[in-house]
């Protein structure tokens, strides 16, 4: 999706402003809502898992030594504009402030590989405002180590312009996409979600966990993402804290 030739990797449109936003007073603690990176990460069908191994250890060696291998698109990530456009940023011209402050996290109440609707999050509470970090809570996480991780709910179209509409700077899923499971795309099929948003500026963070009790409240965020040289994708570690209105 990176060559510089053909219909593929033009179009990135920039980083639509962000307003100025009032100081946050947190009212709870800091909540840890990745995955760990290990043998149970979960992945997309296609991708090799991490490959954890000691090049040290003790006690027959002075020091504990690891190294790992991953693909920068597994468990808890986030994506860049240049992960399907070569003229938007990698990781390392990703601003600070795309990827942290304040957002909404909505429960979508939603079945396997069904769309989630721009009326879904017509519906959602608390309402969405310019420049938010929108999470959303599906429940999907739970089956991370079953088949049916993999039939996860997807984004339509619409529900993709809605938030762009909305002049969001990130959205958080709970599962590996937001575009279909890989078992029912098409041929020719060119990720339209990841375009629409990306396209715009909206990062996208997948396989988010532990953000129930977030559920229907705002936010303070902070995606730690690592600062990749050309990276189209990073693995994050990523926090959030309830905050008062």
């Amino acid at each position: 999706m990176c060559e510089h030739h053909g219909q593929f990797g033009k179009g990135w449109r920039g980083w639509p402003a962000l307003p100025k936003t009032a100081p946050l007073t947190p009212a709870g603690d800091w909540l840890d809502l990745t995955h760990p990176i290990g043998a149970n990460t979960p992945n997309i069908p296609g991708f090799p898992p991490p490959r954890l191994e000691k090049l040290k250890s003790l006690p027959d060696d002075p020091i504990n030594v690891s190294k790992l291998q991953l693909v920068a698109h597994t468990g808890t990530h986030v994506d860049s504009p240049r992960h399907f456009f070569f003229d938007g940023p990698a990781f390392e011209d990703v601003p600070l402030s795309r990827l942290s402050g304040p957002g909404v996290v909505w429960r979508i109440e939603i079945g396997a590989e069904e769309l989630i609707e721009a009326d879904h999050f017509e519906r959602a509470t608390p309402a969405v405002r310019p420049g938010d970090i929108v999470a959303l809570y599906t429940g999907w996480a739970a089956y991370t180590a079953s088949d049916l991780y993999h039939r996860h709910p997807s984004l339509s179209a619409a529900a993709a312009e809605w938030l762009v509409e909305k002049q969001i700077k990130l959205l958080a899923i709970d599962f590996g996409t937001p575009d279909l499971p890989t078992h029912r795309r098409p041929a020719g099929f060119l990720w339209p979600i990841h375009q629409i948003l990306l396209k715009n500026g909206i990062l996208i963070c997948e396989h988010l966990t532990g953000h129930e009790q977030l559920s229907g409240g705002r936010a303070e965020f902070f995606f730690g993402a690592l600062n990749i040289e050309g990276g189209d994708g990073a693995p994050a570690r990523v926090v959030a804290r309830t905050v008062h209105e």
